[in-house]
Protein backbone atom coordinates (compact mmCIF):
# COMPACT_ATOMS: atom_id res chain seq x y z
CA UNK A 1 0.00 0.00 0.00
CA UNK A 2 1.45 3.16 -1.03
CA UNK A 3 1.92 6.16 1.95
CA UNK A 4 -0.98 8.15 0.27
CA UNK A 5 -3.17 5.03 1.04
CA UNK A 6 -2.29 4.48 4.09
CA UNK A 7 -4.26 5.66 7.36
CA UNK A 8 -2.58 6.19 10.93
CA UNK A 9 -3.20 6.85 14.41
CA UNK A 10 -0.87 9.09 16.72
CA UNK A 11 -0.40 8.63 20.24
CA UNK A 12 1.78 11.09 22.82
CA UNK A 13 2.91 9.72 26.45
CA UNK A 14 3.25 13.26 28.47
CA UNK A 15 3.93 11.12 31.71
CA UNK A 16 7.14 11.14 33.51
CA UNK A 17 10.19 12.84 32.35
CA UNK A 18 9.88 12.10 28.64
CA UNK A 19 7.46 12.11 26.58
CA UNK A 20 7.16 9.43 24.03
CA UNK A 21 4.82 9.49 20.47
CA UNK A 22 3.68 6.75 18.38
CA UNK A 23 2.51 5.99 15.27
CA UNK A 24 0.43 2.69 14.09
CA UNK A 25 -1.36 1.66 11.49
CA UNK A 26 -5.64 0.46 11.44
CA UNK A 27 -4.73 -2.74 13.26
CA UNK A 28 -2.05 -0.85 15.70
CA UNK A 29 1.18 -1.96 14.52
CA UNK A 30 4.18 0.35 15.32
CA UNK A 31 4.90 1.92 12.35
CA UNK A 32 7.18 4.90 14.12
CA UNK A 33 8.46 6.79 16.61
CA UNK A 34 10.21 9.24 18.46
CA UNK A 35 11.33 10.16 22.04
CA UNK A 36 12.36 13.75 23.81
CA UNK A 37 12.98 14.67 27.51
CA UNK A 38 9.87 16.80 28.80
CA UNK A 39 11.28 20.05 30.42
CA UNK A 40 8.53 21.94 32.98
CA UNK A 41 11.29 24.61 33.46
CA UNK A 42 10.15 25.58 29.01
CA UNK A 43 6.93 26.52 29.89
CA UNK A 44 3.85 26.11 28.60
CA UNK A 45 4.22 27.39 24.89
CA UNK A 46 7.55 25.83 24.63
CA UNK A 47 6.98 22.17 25.71
CA UNK A 48 3.41 22.55 23.70
CA UNK A 49 5.65 22.91 20.94
CA UNK A 50 8.33 20.43 21.55
CA UNK A 51 5.29 17.89 21.61
CA UNK A 52 4.29 19.39 17.73
CA UNK A 53 7.82 18.88 17.16
CA UNK A 54 8.05 15.05 18.85
CA UNK A 55 4.65 14.31 16.95
CA UNK A 56 6.17 15.26 14.05
CA UNK A 57 9.43 13.07 13.99
CA UNK A 58 7.62 10.36 15.03
CA UNK A 59 5.53 10.20 11.61
CA UNK A 60 8.65 11.12 9.58
CA UNK A 61 9.86 7.88 11.18
CA UNK A 62 7.09 6.17 10.48
CA UNK A 63 7.43 7.51 6.39
CA UNK A 64 3.77 9.15 6.38
CA UNK A 65 2.97 12.88 5.90
CA UNK A 66 0.63 14.64 8.27
CA UNK A 67 -2.38 13.88 5.78
CA UNK A 68 -2.39 10.15 6.70
CA UNK A 69 -2.88 11.05 10.48
CA UNK A 70 -6.56 10.27 11.33
CA UNK A 71 -6.52 11.22 14.63
CA UNK A 72 -3.97 12.02 17.88
CA UNK A 73 -4.84 11.09 20.89
CA UNK A 74 -2.27 12.26 24.06
CA UNK A 75 -2.04 10.82 27.70
CA UNK A 76 -1.11 13.76 30.18
CA UNK A 77 -0.98 13.48 34.11
CA UNK A 78 -3.37 14.65 36.18
CA UNK A 79 -6.74 15.64 35.80
CA UNK A 80 -8.46 16.34 32.70
CA UNK A 81 -11.17 17.78 30.93
CA UNK A 82 -11.45 14.83 28.07
CA UNK A 83 -14.78 16.68 26.35
CA UNK A 84 -12.66 19.97 26.05
CA UNK A 85 -9.01 18.82 25.23
CA UNK A 86 -8.14 20.35 28.46
CA UNK A 87 -5.17 19.52 30.48
CA UNK A 88 -7.01 21.00 34.05
CA UNK A 89 -3.91 20.25 36.04
CA UNK A 90 -0.06 19.00 35.55
CA UNK A 91 1.99 19.45 38.50
CA UNK A 92 4.82 18.24 37.05
CA UNK A 93 5.11 20.53 33.59
CA UNK A 94 3.44 23.67 35.82
CA UNK A 95 0.07 23.33 33.79
CA UNK A 96 -2.74 24.64 34.57
CA UNK A 97 -6.29 24.82 32.50
CA UNK A 98 -4.03 24.19 28.73
CA UNK A 99 -6.00 23.66 25.86
CA UNK A 100 -3.54 21.00 24.41
CA UNK A 101 -6.25 19.48 21.81
CA UNK A 102 -6.80 22.75 20.47
CA UNK A 103 -3.22 23.43 19.98
CA UNK A 104 -2.62 19.74 18.64
CA UNK A 105 -5.38 20.05 16.03
CA UNK A 106 -4.47 22.80 14.57
CA UNK A 107 -1.06 21.57 14.11
CA UNK A 108 -1.83 18.97 12.70
CA UNK A 109 -5.79 19.15 10.89
CA UNK A 110 -7.16 15.80 12.54
CA UNK A 111 -9.19 15.35 15.55
CA UNK A 112 -7.35 15.02 19.00
CA UNK A 113 -7.78 13.34 21.92
CA UNK A 114 -6.91 14.71 25.57
CA UNK A 115 -7.31 11.99 28.25
CA UNK A 116 -5.45 11.01 31.33
CA UNK A 117 -1.97 8.81 30.94
CA UNK A 118 -3.39 5.82 33.56
CA UNK A 119 -6.82 5.99 31.83
CA UNK A 120 -4.81 6.03 28.30
CA UNK A 121 -2.99 2.83 30.34
CA UNK A 122 -6.02 1.37 31.49
CA UNK A 123 -7.77 1.27 28.09
CA UNK A 124 -4.66 -0.25 26.27
CA UNK A 125 -4.59 -3.09 28.82
CA UNK A 126 -8.42 -3.78 27.91
CA UNK A 127 -8.05 -3.27 24.43
CA UNK A 128 -4.63 -5.47 23.76
CA UNK A 129 -2.98 -6.40 26.97
CA UNK A 130 -3.88 -8.33 30.30
CA UNK A 131 -7.72 -6.74 30.71
CA UNK A 132 -8.57 -7.71 27.25
CA UNK A 133 -12.41 -7.25 26.60
CA UNK A 134 -13.25 -6.81 30.36
CA UNK A 135 -16.49 -5.73 31.07
CA UNK A 136 -15.31 -3.48 33.98
CA UNK A 137 -11.38 -2.91 34.37
CA UNK A 138 -9.67 -0.70 36.92
CA UNK A 139 -5.95 -0.44 36.77
CA UNK A 140 -3.94 1.11 39.89
CA UNK A 141 -0.59 2.73 38.33
CA UNK A 142 1.97 3.38 41.37
CA UNK A 143 4.70 5.23 40.25
CA UNK A 144 6.33 8.90 41.67
CA UNK A 145 2.16 8.96 42.72
CA UNK A 146 -0.34 6.42 42.16
CA UNK A 147 -2.43 7.03 39.17
CA UNK A 148 -5.71 5.07 38.76
CA UNK A 149 -8.32 4.60 35.46
CA UNK A 150 -11.73 2.93 34.90
CA UNK A 151 -12.57 1.50 31.58
CA UNK A 152 -16.43 0.69 31.73
CA UNK A 153 -18.34 -1.30 29.20
CA UNK A 154 -15.48 -0.18 26.30
CA UNK A 155 -15.87 3.47 27.74
CA UNK A 156 -13.06 5.58 29.95
CA UNK A 157 -14.84 6.69 33.03
CA UNK A 158 -14.77 10.20 33.86
CA UNK A 159 -16.82 13.04 35.58
CA UNK A 160 -18.59 15.38 33.33
CA UNK A 161 -15.83 18.24 32.89
CA UNK A 162 -12.94 16.56 34.67
CA UNK A 163 -11.20 12.71 34.59
CA UNK A 164 -11.59 10.74 37.57
CA UNK A 165 -10.59 7.49 39.19
CA UNK A 166 -7.19 9.45 41.74
CA UNK A 167 -7.17 6.25 43.78
CA UNK A 168 -4.06 7.78 44.91
CA UNK A 169 -6.19 10.39 46.68
CA UNK A 170 -7.88 7.82 48.38
CA UNK A 171 -7.79 8.83 51.93
CA UNK A 172 -6.46 5.79 53.98
CA UNK A 173 -6.19 5.95 58.31
CA UNK A 174 -8.49 8.83 59.32
CA UNK A 175 -7.06 10.90 62.03
CA UNK A 176 -3.77 9.46 61.68
CA UNK A 177 -0.57 11.89 60.34
CA UNK A 178 -0.96 13.66 58.07
CA UNK A 179 1.98 15.44 56.83
CA UNK A 180 1.37 18.82 58.06
CA UNK A 181 -1.89 19.65 56.48
CA UNK A 182 -5.45 19.35 57.65
CA UNK A 183 -6.35 16.01 55.34
CA UNK A 184 -5.86 12.70 56.22
CA UNK A 185 -3.08 10.46 54.90
CA UNK A 186 -3.64 9.56 50.98
CA UNK A 187 -3.02 6.06 49.34
CA UNK A 188 0.20 7.66 47.30
CA UNK A 189 1.59 8.74 50.27
CA UNK A 190 2.20 5.13 51.58
CA UNK A 191 2.41 3.52 48.64
CA UNK A 192 4.15 5.39 46.06
CA UNK A 193 7.68 4.51 44.57
CA UNK A 194 8.28 7.77 46.40
CA UNK A 195 7.39 6.56 49.31
CA UNK A 196 8.80 3.60 49.18
CA UNK A 197 12.04 4.81 48.39
CA UNK A 198 12.13 7.14 51.25
CA UNK A 199 11.07 4.29 53.83
CA UNK A 200 13.77 2.34 52.24
CA UNK A 201 16.91 4.95 52.25
CA UNK A 202 15.77 5.02 56.48
CA UNK A 203 16.45 1.05 56.38
CA UNK A 204 19.66 1.99 54.62
CA UNK A 205 20.54 4.96 56.45
CA UNK A 206 20.07 2.40 59.76
CA UNK A 207 22.40 -0.61 58.33
CA UNK A 208 18.68 -2.54 58.01
CA UNK A 209 19.55 -2.81 53.96
CA UNK A 210 22.60 -3.58 53.48
CA UNK A 211 22.52 -4.05 49.93
CA UNK A 212 20.55 -1.12 49.40
CA UNK A 213 23.10 0.58 51.22
CA UNK A 214 26.32 -0.43 49.19
CA UNK A 215 24.56 0.44 46.08
CA UNK A 216 22.49 3.07 46.36
CA UNK A 217 22.59 4.45 49.70
CA UNK A 218 20.43 6.99 51.41
CA UNK A 219 19.71 8.85 47.73
CA UNK A 220 15.76 9.31 46.68
CA UNK A 221 17.41 9.29 43.05
CA UNK A 222 19.13 6.07 42.51
CA UNK A 223 16.25 3.96 45.05
CA UNK A 224 14.64 3.61 41.46
CA UNK A 225 12.27 0.52 40.79
CA UNK A 226 14.88 -1.46 39.45
CA UNK A 227 17.23 -1.24 42.63
CA UNK A 228 14.10 -2.01 44.99
CA UNK A 229 13.79 -5.27 43.36
CA UNK A 230 17.38 -5.86 43.48
CA UNK A 231 17.76 -5.07 46.87
CA UNK A 232 15.01 -7.68 47.80
CA UNK A 233 16.66 -10.03 45.50
CA UNK A 234 19.73 -9.57 47.50
CA UNK A 235 18.64 -10.76 50.97
CA UNK A 236 17.51 -7.08 51.85
CA UNK A 237 13.89 -8.45 53.97
CA UNK A 238 13.93 -4.96 55.66
CA UNK A 239 13.24 -3.50 52.18
CA UNK A 240 10.56 -6.51 50.83
CA UNK A 241 8.38 -5.83 54.20
CA UNK A 242 8.39 -2.11 53.49
CA UNK A 243 7.39 -3.21 49.61
CA UNK A 244 5.23 -5.53 51.06
CA UNK A 245 3.44 -2.96 53.54
CA UNK A 246 2.54 -0.41 50.66
CA UNK A 247 1.29 -2.79 48.38
CA UNK A 248 -1.06 -4.15 51.34
CA UNK A 249 -2.17 -0.38 51.43
CA UNK A 250 -2.88 -0.73 47.98
CA UNK A 251 -4.87 -3.76 48.57
CA UNK A 252 -7.29 -1.52 51.41
CA UNK A 253 -8.13 1.46 48.49
CA UNK A 254 -9.27 -1.29 46.23
CA UNK A 255 -11.21 -3.09 48.58
CA UNK A 256 -13.16 -0.36 48.71
CA UNK A 257 -13.20 -0.04 45.03
CA UNK A 258 -14.21 -3.72 44.62
CA UNK A 259 -17.13 -2.85 46.49
CA UNK A 260 -18.06 0.46 44.48
CA UNK A 261 -17.71 -0.84 40.94
CA UNK A 262 -17.36 -4.94 41.01
CA UNK A 263 -14.70 -4.76 38.43
CA UNK A 264 -14.01 -7.62 36.77
CA UNK A 265 -9.96 -7.60 36.02
CA UNK A 266 -7.73 -5.12 38.49
CA UNK A 267 -4.72 -4.57 36.60
CA UNK A 268 -1.99 -3.44 38.30
CA UNK A 269 0.81 -1.23 36.17
CA UNK A 270 3.91 0.82 36.13
CA UNK A 271 7.49 0.76 36.59
CA UNK A 272 7.25 -0.45 40.31
CA UNK A 273 4.72 -3.25 39.44
CA UNK A 274 6.40 -4.31 36.31
CA UNK A 275 9.65 -4.28 38.22
CA UNK A 276 8.12 -6.76 41.06
CA UNK A 277 4.88 -8.13 39.82
CA UNK A 278 4.50 -11.37 41.44
CA UNK A 279 5.31 -9.49 44.92
CA UNK A 280 2.64 -6.71 44.26
CA UNK A 281 -0.05 -9.34 42.85
CA UNK A 282 0.21 -11.64 45.64
CA UNK A 283 -0.35 -8.98 48.16
CA UNK A 284 -2.98 -6.98 46.63
CA UNK A 285 -5.04 -9.92 45.88
CA UNK A 286 -4.46 -11.37 49.55
CA UNK A 287 -5.67 -7.98 50.76
CA UNK A 288 -8.92 -7.32 48.85
CA UNK A 289 -10.09 -10.55 49.25
CA UNK A 290 -9.64 -10.98 52.94
CA UNK A 291 -11.41 -8.09 53.51
CA UNK A 292 -14.53 -7.87 50.74
CA UNK A 293 -17.90 -9.22 51.70
CA UNK A 294 -18.10 -12.91 50.57
CA UNK A 295 -20.30 -12.43 47.73
CA UNK A 296 -17.37 -9.85 45.98
CA UNK A 297 -14.62 -12.51 46.74
CA UNK A 298 -14.60 -14.38 43.61
CA UNK A 299 -16.07 -11.55 40.77
CA UNK A 300 -12.56 -10.24 40.18
CA UNK A 301 -9.12 -10.84 39.64
CA UNK A 302 -5.95 -9.05 40.30
CA UNK A 303 -3.36 -9.19 37.72
CA UNK A 304 0.32 -7.65 36.41
CA UNK A 305 0.04 -5.12 33.18
CA UNK A 306 1.23 -6.78 30.14
CA UNK A 307 2.07 -3.25 27.51
CA UNK A 308 4.84 -1.48 29.98
CA UNK A 309 5.93 1.35 28.77
CA UNK A 310 3.87 1.50 25.92
CA UNK A 311 0.57 1.37 27.90
CA UNK A 312 -0.31 4.77 27.62
CA UNK A 313 1.00 5.50 24.13
CA UNK A 314 -1.18 2.83 22.79
CA UNK A 315 -4.14 3.52 24.67
CA UNK A 316 -4.02 7.55 23.66
CA UNK A 317 -4.03 6.11 19.82
CA UNK A 318 -6.27 3.39 20.41
CA UNK A 319 -8.85 5.92 22.17
CA UNK A 320 -8.43 8.69 19.35
CA UNK A 321 -9.49 5.73 16.18
CA UNK A 322 -12.64 4.27 18.99
CA UNK A 323 -13.90 8.04 19.48
CA UNK A 324 -12.91 8.35 15.48
CA UNK A 325 -15.24 5.57 14.69
CA UNK A 326 -18.05 6.64 17.26
CA UNK A 327 -18.59 10.11 15.76
CA UNK A 328 -18.37 8.66 12.31
CA UNK A 329 -21.07 6.00 13.03
CA UNK A 330 -24.51 6.13 11.20
CA UNK A 331 -27.21 7.06 13.88
CA UNK A 332 -30.55 5.33 14.03
CA UNK A 333 -33.28 6.25 12.81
Amino acid sequence: MSSDQRTAWVGLDLGGTKMLASVYDDEFQLLGRDRTKTRAADGVESTLERIVKTIGSAIEDAGLDQATVRGIGIGCPGPVDMDRGIVREALNLGWREVAVGDHLAGSFGCPVQVLNDVDAGVYAEYRFGAARDARCVVGVFPGTGIGGGCVYEGHILHGRAISCMEIGHLPLNPGGPANGTDHCRMLEQVSSRLAIAGAAAQAAYRGDAPYLASNAGTQLKKIRSRMLSEAIAAGDTTVEAIVREAAQWIGVAMTGVVHLLAPDIIVLGGGLVEAMSELFVEEVDAVVRSNVLESYRDVFQVVAGELADDASVLGAAAWAQSQAERTSAPTAG
